[in-house]
């Protein structure tokens, strides 16, 4: 096939049902957004690259990168809580506290040999700026749930962690910081072997190795985290764990506690997270519907210290895990096709328009049509009725 006719690596075509079930999921959650106060923003698709790994993560060669006229570095965004956190400080640093900010676009991230994985994909989300507490984190977890509900999902789990967990275990022994990197990603990627080879090398008694070599198994109810507890000596631990314990009561009250599962081995590959972490997954696909979590220490990069959390919800994915599901955001509500003879076009426009007053979708024949021509063009265009002026 000739390159004109393809679409660059990584990227899509919605069809015309395709992208109306996709723009029913975001009008949805865009209208849940809503009603939970969050307002919508949008930051320009591509930003300066200091701007987008002012964070510290090593994320430079997963940009999509090019240079404005004055040869400065550009990058199209590959998430949107870096360029909000750009946006709260340069423009919104006067907002009353807690600031909340919803978003629905697209975003580009190289990625390569992943099945599923675009390098453009579209993601919703909110951010939580200017509180710090396990209510605003509850907050923000019942959203996504009740997110992926409006969705159309129904069987989904939310996998809850906790990165001060490992964090706290880690110091407790003195571990220097690039160990402490490599034990993060062995525990990232499920590295168990690899994982145990790392805590075996630094000859650790056997009760703080076996702790450190736990992390990744410690998946499960509520009662996982009185197991986490048994394990901790120090206090940063054991506060991570009391923070579990007080969101998932707030979930509770939510509704939405019985979608919830510990993890205390999730980490997530963004470096900024600095308390609860979580992500959503649904039976028979193999990658998470939804992330998040808090990230206090950002928008001090940017020069303006202030707790945040958030997530975001990936569009396509939602709309696999419906698909596999048997769920169906076909909203497509195709009424009435017009078709006429020659001497009626001008009554197939006034009653065409008559019906879209009404809220009817309507098409109108561009061309006269006998009218056994026009029940099959109604046929073959999906219109449940026709209305034929002779």
């Amino acid at each position: 096939m000739s390159e004109i006719l393809e679409t660059p690596y990584g990227t899509r075509d919605f069809l015309p049902r395709e992208a109306a079930a996709k723009r029913a999921i975001e009008n949805r959650l865009a209208k849940l957004f809503s009603e939970f106060g969050y307002e919508e923003v949008v930051t320009p698709t591509m930003e300066f690259l200091e701007t987008l790994t002012n964070s510290g993560a090593e994320i430079e060669s997963n940009l999509f990168k090019m240079f404005d006229q004055n040869n400065r570095t550009l990058a199209l965004h590959h998430e949107m809580t870096t360029p909000i956190a750009r946006l709260a400080v340069s423009r919104l640093k006067d907002a009353p506290l807690p600031l909340k900010l919803s978003y629905n676009t697209s975003v580009f991230r190289f990625r390569k040999n992943q099945p599923e994985r675009q390098c453009e994909f579209y993601q919703a989300g909110v951010e939580l700026l200017g509180v710090s507490n396990a209510f605003a984190d509850a907050e923000i977890i019942a959203l996504a749930a009740q997110g992926l509900k409006v969705s159309g999902l129904k069987d989904f789990t939310i996998c809850l962690g906790q990165v001060e967990f490992a964090n706290g275990l880690m110091e407790e022994n003195n571990l220097p910081p690039n160990v402490q990197t490599e034990i993060k990603n062995a525990i990232e990627h499920h590295n168990i072997v690899g994982l145990k080879k790392i805590v075996d090398a630094l000859n650790l008694d056997k009760n703080s190795a076996d702790s450190l070599k736990k992390i990744p198994t410690l998946h499960g109810g509520i009662e996982i985290l009185e197991t986490a507890r048994a394990l901790a000596k120090n206090q940063k631990s054991i506060a991570a764990i009391n923070n579990l314990q007080e969101i998932y009561k707030l979930a509770e009250i939510y509704g939405v506690a019985d979608k919830i599962i510990f993890d205390l081995g999730i980490i997530r590959d963004f470096e900024y997270y600095t308390g609860m972490v979580f992500e959503a997954y649904a039976p028979n696909v193999g990658y998470s519907l939804a992330g998040g979590g808090r990230y206090d220490h950002m928008l001090k990069d940017f020069g303006l210290a202030c707790p945040a959390t958030g997530f975001a919800l990936g569009i396509e994915r939602i709309l696999t895990a419906c698909e596999r599901q048997g769920i169906s955001n076909d909203v497509q509500n195709k009424n009435i096709y017009i078709s006429y003879d020659e001497n009626n076009f001008g009554a197939a426009i006034k009653k065409a328009s008559e019906l879209r007053a009404e809220g009817k979708v309507v098409e109108i024949s561009l061309t006269p049509q006998t009218e056994d021509d026009a029940k099959k063009s109604q046929v073959e265009k999906n219109y449940t009725e026709l209305i034929y002026l002779k």
